[in-house]
């Protein structure tokens, strides 16, 4: 035996002995002819470079550590060399099937749950759709979304999230920072105005972080960890994030029985089962487990992806109205560059009111900021002013400066004008300079929300629903339709008082049907008063020519006796 194995005997028993003599014996044999291939990936860290006379010494920068990789051992133990080994020193009902290593490490790997669901028929659907019907539209989406997916993973990556939540800015947007819904959500992560300034945004006339894809990952991030520990689950969270928190809530209590018994993940499933969730909550979740499937395998599923450089950038700091095509001018930057990294900026211009931090190409943020504090203000300023110095419209003022009416509103959301349209005289207007123009967006106002489609809020509170605002409360929301907080709660299946900003709150049963039977009924109402208005009338109208024709019966009875 060897010396190194050999123990002493006053302090093990026999049996003991042998038993441990036997373990390490194993452990030997399995794992010293695979570490015989081992060579580390890591290169030893780089020494300084000799200096040469006169010259300053250089470093090298070292390397971010990475974990070693292993290289294919040259004589590793096989398979079946481990399980007779382990049979030899540990008998045969001890021994361990050992997996294929051509299997282990085979295929891409997921950190969402995604096998246990890959067969579900929904899933199934999507994995189809998006690698025949839509496989052009889809392809073309991942390939967009080679320029964010970095960004967004090492985003999701340092708060702990899984990394392949990315995928849901593919579902929702197909990563275009500019997408825009009917019911006015907007940017990759499909944003509406109050819940994105509840999650740190700026959303407003001259700037909508919204459309900027680092500033609004940070957001979704934000809003999904809220969302997660709300649900406990990664795919329920998903949902609430589409349909509502507030619904994905009441679903939950709602049905409290259907889903017991449904652990982790499966409660989404047994949710969406129920007639409850709208079909678009519904289906998801499984087009982001089909996105995942189907982005990771692209080959598999006959899928060609374009790679396009990814979204990086320098960061500078831009005074108040600081014109993006100035700073192109000045700083040798090309046309359309700083628009392209700036998405959130909507009129050309940094916002009149404040200083902000201005996207300029990677590499190039030390030379830009020299250049931006050694030029005047008045140079980089976008627009000039002028006064209104007598009432006329705003149509005569744009005309007058050379600019249209609708490129004046843009720099001049707040104008004020008199009861008849016209300017009000004495008002400093902005002017906006030509260049300024062609980066200038034409969007809707960016504080415009739409919920429930056409009919808006209106629609809503007909039946019963409150949608939240920035700043309410749930104590202040049941006060306002004379409810308890308590009765609140257990109207929408709550557990906390935690609510966000775009959330939507039954508060009262619907009003839609009995505002309709008073409207019948106050239709009626107007026609009977109506009818007898007119019978009314045309009584008076009989009367009086009756009287009428009496006075002119008299009158020619007057004349003849005369």
């Amino acid at each position: 035996m060897h010396p190194a194995l050999t123990l002493p005997a006053g302090r093990f028993p026999a049996a003991w002995r042998t038993r441990l003599v036997r373990a390490l014996s194993f452990v030997l044999l399995v794992l010293l002819p695979a570490c015989r291939g081992y060579r580390p990936s890591n290169p030893p860290l780089p020494q300084p470079i000799p200096a040469a006379p006169h010259a300053v010494a250089v470093t090298t920068a070292v390397p971010e550590p990475q974990p070693p990789a292993r290289t294919v051992a040259t004589d590793p133990a096989t398979p079946d060399d481990v399980v007779r080994a382990a049979i030899a020193v540990f008998g045969d009902s001890t021994a361990v099937a050992v997996a294929d290593a051509d299997a282990v490490g085979e295929g891409p790997v997921w950190d969402i749950d995604v096998r246990a669901y890959e067969t579900h028929d929904r899933v199934e659907h999507y994995v189809e759709l998006f690698s025949s019907k839509a496989k052009e539209r889809f392809a073309s989406r991942l390939s967009r979304g080679t320029r964010y997916e970095p960004m967004i993973r090492s985003k999701l990556r340092a708060s702990g999230m899984p990394e392949d939540l990315t995928y849901l800015a593919l579902i929702e947007s197909g990563y275009d920072p500019h997408a825009y819904s009917r019911a006015a959500a907007v940017g990759m992560w499909q944003f509406m105005s109050s819940t994105a300034r509840d999650v740190g945004m700026r959303v407003d006339w001259w700037m909508d972080e919204r459309r900027d894809p680092a500033r609004s990952t940070d957001g979704a991030i934000r809003f999904l960890g809220v969302l997660q520990k709300q649900f406990g689950s990664l795919y329920l969270a998903a949902a609430a994030y589409n349909g509502g928190p507030g619904r994905v809530s009441r679903g939950l209590t709602r049905f409290a029985e259907e889903l017991e018994g449904a652990e982790g993940e499966d409660r989404f499933f047994a949710l969406a089962e129920q007639d409850y969730l709208r079909a678009e909550t519904k289906n998801y979740v499984p087009q982001l487990i089909a996105a995942a499937l189907v982005a990771k395998m692209p080959s598999r599923y006959g899928l060609r992806i374009d790679s396009l450089p990814a979204y990086a950038y320098d960061s500078v700091r831009a005074a108040a109205g600081t014109s993006l095509a100035a700073v192109s001018l000045h700083g040798g930057v090309a046309n359309g560059v700083l628009r392209e990294l700036n998405p959130a900026l909507l009129r050309g211009i940094t916002p009149p009111d404040a200083e902000v931090w201005l996207r300029v190409p990677a590499g190039r943020g030390e030379a830009l900021r020299v250049m931006l504090d050694s030029l005047p203000d008045g140079v980089l300023r976008g627009y000039r002013t002028a006064k209104v110095t007598d009432a006329m419209t705003p149509a005569a003022f744009a005309s007058r400066h050379g600019v249209s009416l609708k490129q004046l509103r843009w720099f001049n959301p707040s104008w004020r004008t008199a009861r008849k349209g016209r300017l009000v005289a004495g008002q400093t207007l902005r002017v906006p300079q030509e260049q300024v123009l062609a980066d200038a967006r034409d969007i809707p106002d960016p504080s415009l929300e739409k919920y429930g489609g056409s009919t808006g809020t209106r629609g809503l509170s007909a039946r019963g629903v409150h949608v939240v605002r920035r700043g309410e409360t749930l104590g202040g929301i049941a006060r306002r339709y004379g409810l308890r907080e308590s009765q609140l709660k257990a109207m929408n299946g709550l557990r906390g008082s935690r609510i966000l900003a775009g959330q939507t709150l039954q508060v009262r049963k619907s009003t839609t049907a009995g505002s309709s039977r008073r409207k019948v009924t106050a239709t009626k109402a107007t026609s009977q008063k109506s009818t007898v208005k007119k019978s009314g009338g045309k009584a008076k109208a009989a009367k009086k020519k009756a009287a009428s024709g009496t006075k002119q019966a008299a009158s020619s009875k007057s004349k003849k006796n005369k």
